[in-house]
């Protein structure tokens, strides 16, 4: 079974890569494996439970939805247009400071798929607009997000501090010295490629993007006029995020879904638009939204329930419960691995901290220190996944491959986990 859970999950990424409709390949490889192994029941059990997951639907589809809202109203391009002047003199720093943006806000808003979709729907169009590559401005919203492996809001981090027989502060405190130099690290490798493989900022895509604008929205971009209460529309749902998260507790806690909301009657208010038009394209927008994201996260949800069917999750696990004379680069690359091709970094580091993370003193090393190791090392992983929620969402928005995106996250990802192994 695992020889044949293998070649599937090869033959899978294959395909996707080859640009084969994903939400077919994930599907058909993931049923393939739960009849392989004797779990056909297990199929539709994920099928549903993606369907219908209270916290990523709600999520997902508001977004997209405000992304319509503000489309239609101008409010995007009106933030676009108003910050323009000054992503054209800094366009060398782009993209560093777009990552560091996203790796600071997932600290108040830790779970990568809400934090791609109330980051990436704003950042992302701002940095295609631009004129940096739509895969590489996905990439950087994306590789932000692992910076939740250290936010108080992180259920590994209680985790690894029962473990240690810590408190969770202790274990934060500890970790984020090395977290801090990782995300130096992998940003720095991201930065280099974009400027070798020329993806970061450009006048020419500016210019190709403004054109597509232009005949879009029937006028030119170049003599638009910047409203300021329009510009400042698009930024409320993230705004209100920040402030109601648990770390600033300065309004009370609000999920993306009603901060969306706010965000699209604020709009509505703003612009006085046609109220039918707005309630219209916000319901496309989440129509749009459940389609093609959400169809794609219910696909690798069914994908991820054939691997452990037939047993490659479990498997790659006890290859690394064997890796006892390397702790530290099992615990950094296991739970990497099984978080890229699974796309949950939680899955991968709780069977690791689980299983053999409390016999870290065997292996020379602290609970905590192997505990915090494998549970960055998880999220780093999913930030290079092709099959995560976070990159699904990321992709989307910026309309490109999932694929694409992971190919430009490998380098700098891998980058962040050696250094965060070696510091750690």
């Amino acid at each position: 079974m695992l020889l044949a859970g293998g070649i599937i999950v090869i033959l899978t990424f294959a395909l996707i890569i080859k640009k084969i409709e994903a939400r077919l390949v994930l599907f058909l490889a993931g049923v393939i494996m739960c009849l392989i192994g004797g779990l056909p029941e297990d199929i539709m059990k994920a099928f549903m439970k993606a369907m219908t997951n209270n916290s990523l639907v709600p999520t997902i589809c508001t977004v997209m939805g405000f992304s319509y809202v503000m489309k239609l109203t101008e409010c995007d391009q009106h933030l676009v247009q108003s910050i323009s002047g000054v992503l054209k003199k800094g366009r060398t720093v782009l993209v560093p400071l777009s990552f560091f943006l996203t790796w600071w806000i997932s600290l108040a808003i830790p779970s990568a798929a809400g934090c791609s979709a109330a980051v990436g729907s704003i950042l992302i169009p701002t940095l295609i607009a631009a004129g940096v590559h739509p895969a590489m401005a996905a990439a950087t919203v994306l590789a932000g997000t692992w910076g939740s492996a250290i936010s108080p809001g992180n259920a590994h981090n209680p985790f690894v501090a029962d473990l240690a027989g810590t408190d969770m502060m202790t274990v934060i405190i500890n970790e984020t010295p090395a977290s801090v130099i990782a995300s130096f690290a992998c940003i720095a490798v991201m930065t280099v490629y974009a400027v070798l493989m020329k993806e970061g900022a450009s006048e020419e895509r500016r210019e190709a993007y403004l054109a597509t604008l232009a005949k879009e929205q029937h006028h030119d971009m170049h003599d638009f006029q910047v409203n300021p209460l329009r510009a400042i529309v698009p930024l409320v749902p993230l705004v209100l995020l920040i402030l109601g998260s648990k770390q600033v507790a300065v309004l009370p806690e609000m999920s993306v879904a009603l901060s969306m909301i706010i965000g699209v009657v604020l709009g509505l208010l703003v612009t006085w638009s046609n109220a039918q038009e707005v309630c219209k394209n916000f319901f496309d927008g989440m129509g749009s939204a459940y389609a093609n994201v959400i169809g794609l996260i219910v696909c690798a949800s069914v994908f991820t329930t054939g691997m452990a069917a037939v047993g490659l999750t479990g498997a790659l696990t006890e290859v690394m419960k064997g890796s006892q004379s390397a702790a530290a680069a099992a615990g950094t690359f296991g739970p990497f691995l099984i978080a890229v091709i699974s796309g949950s970094g939680d899955a991968a580091a709780f069977a690791f901290n689980g299983a053999v993370t409390p016999f870290a003193e065997q292996f020379g090393m602290s609970i905590m220190d192997l505990g915090s190791l494998a549970q960055i090392a998880g999220a780093m992983g999913r930030s290079m996944s092709p099959v995560a929620g976070a990159a699904i969402i990321c992709a989307g928005l910026a309309k490109v491959n999932p694929m694409e995106v992971s190919k430009r996250n490998a380098l700098p990802c891998l980058a962040a986990a050696l250094v965060l192994m070696l510091f750690l």
